[in-house]
């Protein structure tokens, strides 16, 4: 892994950032895309995809299994899968990208056995793979598990229609048992499925490539199992990330005297839009765009937060809108509803300046403003990393920030993006 990190010269709460930021493809749309392809007889072409750490590690995985993933020019890959014959999902790459479990439902569907090592990723709370388990038991499946690994064998070759149940909306199960039910045998209900944007642009792929699957955009979804998939001549575009946005969004109403954040869909994120308005950040929203003017006095007003699926308030903008709220005046209640350990990192926010008090693993209060301080920081996943580049660009003097392998995995080239728009941003490599 490597150990880049940043130096970031802070602006002082001061408004100097301008310019144009283009948001990229969504990382947790391109992922589950690229692993569909264990189900696809011939291959396919995907654009506008962003050039992140997790698409080395997806490459891992693919040439694992026998996938070849070409790259046409930037941004544009073409996925060939004529050599497809593994069932093992590469240990190291699994370690490092939790999203690694998607495989397992496709993999499992096309070939009715499949290895696999327990996911890693971010560390952010424990992360059961429950869901996935008791899922494939109820679609037929027998496992065991060994040394680390999953062992998991399909009854005759071939997973069974079923019926499941989430307790919770999970996102990537929802994923790995959409694709999981497309080469079962029989008809597959999901219930209480997560309705993220990224799931939906999935469905409408495989659709549009001769999957059976109804209720797109509900919490129920009914999968008739038939045959490999074929693309033919489609191309999939990967959607513009809600995450990219919202991460800009914050950054722009904090330091930013106009910014044009554009190759966005401000409709995926109408819940942070909503909040930053009413909060007082003046701004104006298209179809494929936000722009920022603050350009007067900064003088927001402090609110609540409740994390919640889609379309609720996204846990993965939680830590940075933190940030934003220590900027804000009044108290703020942080509520994490998904992840216990994701409030960790608030201690480091108080080391710089911030008035925050945790209560317990799930809630903190925020009290505002208060001008931070640059110091040394260690990013301990994707968007609380980011979240760390905010701060350090509200506050005075000099930041460090360590780790930056976790914002790799999440904001491609973010260093050169910054410094675009005014940033003092460094990168060291190590």
């Amino acid at each position: 892994m490597k150990k880049d990190k940043f130096i970031i010269q802070g602006l002082g709460n001061n408004n100097f950032l301008s310019g144009k930021i283009r948001v990229n493809g969504a990382k947790n749309a391109v992922l589950p895309v690229m692993a569909s392809s264990v189900l696809f007889k011939d291959g396919f072409g995907v654009k506008n995809v962003p050039f992140i750490e997790d698409l080395n590690r997806l490459d891992e995985i693919l040439k694992g299994l026998g996938i070849e993933m070409k790259k046409e020019k930037e941004g544009e890959y073409f996925i060939n899968t004529k050599g497809i014959n593994g069932v093992e999902i590469d240990e190291e790459a699994s370690k490092r990208m939790r999203a690694s479990v998607i495989f397992t439902g496709p993999i499992l569907a096309r070939f009715g056995e499949l290895v696999f090592p327990h996911p890693g990723g971010c560390v952010i709370g424990a992360r059961p793979i429950d869901l996935f388990l008791d899922g494939f038991e109820k679609m037929g499946a027998k496992i065991e598990h060994s040394d680390g690994k999953y062992s998991i064998k399909a009854k005759d070759g071939r997973l069974k229609g079923a019926n499941i149940f989430f307790k919770i909306p999970s996102v990537t199960a929802t994923e790995t048992f959409i694709m999981a039910g497309i080469l079962a045998e029989g008809k597959t209900t999901l219930k209480n499925v997560a309705i993220e944007p990224e799931i939906i642009s999935l469905i409408e792929w495989l659709n549009s490539c001769g999957a059976k699957i109804k209720g797109v955009g509900t919490p129920v979804l009914e999968i008739e199992g038939g045959v490999l998939l074929e693309a033919g001549d489609k191309i999939y575009e990967t959607i513009a990330d809600r995450l990219e946005t919202g991460s800009f969004l914050i950054l722009g109403a904090l330091c930013a005297s106009d910014l044009e954040i554009y190759n966005c869909n401000p409709a995926h994120l109408e819940i942070i839009t909503e909040m930053l308005k009413d909060s007082g950040v003046d701004m104006q929203v298209g179809k494929d765009f936000i722009k920022v003017n603050n350009k007067n006095l900064k003088n927001y007003k402090a609110f609540n937060i409740k994390t919640h699926e889609y379309p609720g308030f996204p846990t993965d903008l939680q830590s940075p809108m933190t940030v934003f709220l220590t900027q804000a005046q009044g108290e703020s209640l942080i509520f994490e509803t998904i992840f216990e350990g994701r409030l960790n990192y608030t201690s480091d926010l108080v080391k710089m300046g911030a008035d925050i008090k945790m209560w317990d693993a799930h809630r903190v209060t925020v009290k505002g403003p208060n001008q931070l301080k640059g110091r040394e920081l260690e990013g301990p996943d994707i968007r609380t990393g980011f979240a760390f580049v905010i701060a350090s660009l509200v506050a005075e003097k000099e930041s460090v920030i360590t780790n930056v392998y976790y914002i790799d995995r999440g904001y491609g080239s973010i260093e050169k993006r910054l410094s675009g728009i005014g940033a003092d941003i460094k990168r060291v490599e190590n």
